[in-house]
């Protein structure tokens, strides 16, 4: 069966890799900026599954993974900063704050059309660094290309203080949610490791 990441992010691929499949990268190319909706999660959801939804319509076969993540904050949605400007007043204005990382999925079954989608959420407690530790941080680059600029499997890592719930939700993909998807679908886990040699 063949398995499609329709996302560019390395991460995502890296969660995936670990967890024992090894997907097909496929990345939509859907413009971002082109949707709106009412809240943070409900964002996400609806940009996971236009990208799924953009890579399987090029399919004839198939299960296609589309996420997106977005941070909230003070009931504000934030993806990728636009600037190092803007990391470091992203950081300013996160630190000592708590936020949710939401991450929506969407999985579509290429030849049937059918797509099953969720959203998951996890708290998000960030420490307070100091301005020169901002400054060395979006420095290095990595904020620039994170939904609500930090990792926690990075440099970041450093800069939050805990969370709750999936930490591979906050890495861009959460595998249990996925893992529900695919049953949906009919697809076990099982099935996609011995198709990978597990």
């Amino acid at each position: 069966m063949r398995v499609v990441l329709a996302s560019a992010s390395s991460a995502r691929l890296a969660v995936l890799r670990a967890a024992g499949i090894d997907p097909e990268v496929i990345v939509s190319g859907v413009d971002e900026d082109a949707y709106t909706a009412p809240g943070t999660g409900e964002l996400a959801q609806l940009l996971a599954a236009a990208k799924a939804a953009a890579v399987a319509a090029g399919l004839d076969e198939g299960l296609v993974i589309g996420c997106d993540s977005m941070l909230d904050l003070d009931g504000r949605a934030y993806g990728k900063p636009d600037s190092p400007a803007e990391a470091i007043g992203r950081w300013h204005a996160m630190a000592g704050k708590t936020g949710t990382l939401f991450t929506g999925h969407c999985v579509v079954d290429a030849a049937s059309g059918k797509q099953v989608t969720a959203v998951a959420a996890t708290t998000v407690r960030f420490g307070t660094p100091t301005d020169d530790e901002i400054a060395a941080y979006v420095a290095t680059g990595e904020p620039l290309n994170m939904a609500g600029a930090f990792t926690i499997e990075g440099l970041g890592g450093w800069f939050v203080d805990s969370i709750d719930g999936d930490h591979n939700n906050v890495i861009g993909i959460s595998v249990p949610l996925l893992r529900r998807l695919f049953l949906d679908l009919g697809v076990t886990i099982p099935d996609l490791w011995r198709q990978y040699g597990r």
